[in-house]
């Protein structure tokens, strides 16, 4: 297995990291995602025939590489420090530069660790990094407005509803009403930012 990074590394926390795929991490990724299949293909794109095949996962890094060497994507599944074990996987995409400055998120927990807490850690670990690290000034997301859960983490994180819009998303084979929310750098910076959630110290860096 992979070394993880250090708990000094901008990505990583006293509970979790976070690191691009890589040709390494397919069984224990197809293990997850198999596990917990059920449970995840009702807020996901309808899957592939080879979705959790060696090929499917060979193109699904193929595509990741080519995103982040364009700039348009940034990968990355999410450890537990204390058993390196995956648990799931948070994407940023859209990444648009220029006046922009701005990003999507998608997220994604296996069953076994949902409701634990680790995707609000995830997505608290992440904004610092979005923010000082890729000089974004914005970030977005969009959750099915009956995904309670997503609709937590994110409010949680320092993310404002900014309203619906209509058939936003094909998922599970249907075109689907999303709730839209954002975070802004400033909305993190103010005197009454919401506080980002950590059980230990999140590293601070330039």
């Amino acid at each position: 297995m992979p070394t993880p990074p250090p708990h000094s590394s901008p990505l990583s926390n006293a509970l979790i990291y976070l690191r691009h795929p890589s040709k390494a991490d397919y069984n224990q990724w197809a293990c997850l995602r198999a596990a917990s299949a059920d449970f995840l293909r009702p807020w996901e794109p309808l899957w592939g025939a080879d979705d959790l095949t060696p090929h499917g996962f060979r193109r699904r890094l193929e595509q990741y590489q080519k995103d982040r060497r364009s700039g348009r994507a940034l990968p990355f599944l999410i450890f537990r420090h204390e058993d390196n074990r995956l648990i799931g996987g948070i994407n940023v995409s859209n990444i648009r530069r220029g006046i922009c400055q701005s990003a999507s998120i998608g997220y994604w927990m296996g069953e076994d660790f949902a409701g634990h807490g680790y995707m609000t850690q995830t997505v608290a670990l992440l904004l610092p990094y979005l923010f000082d690290h890729e000089g974004l000034h914005r970030v977005e997301a969009a959750c099915l407005p009956s995904n309670g859960p997503s609709m937590s983490v994110l409010q949680k994180c320092g993310f404002q509803f900014e309203g619906k819009a209509r058939s936003y998303l094909c998922i599970n084979g249907n075109w689907e009403d999303h709730l839209l929310y954002s975070v802004l750098r400033s909305d993190l910076q103010a005197p009454n930012a919401q506080p980002r959630v950590q059980t230990g110290p999140v590293p601070h860096y330039p």
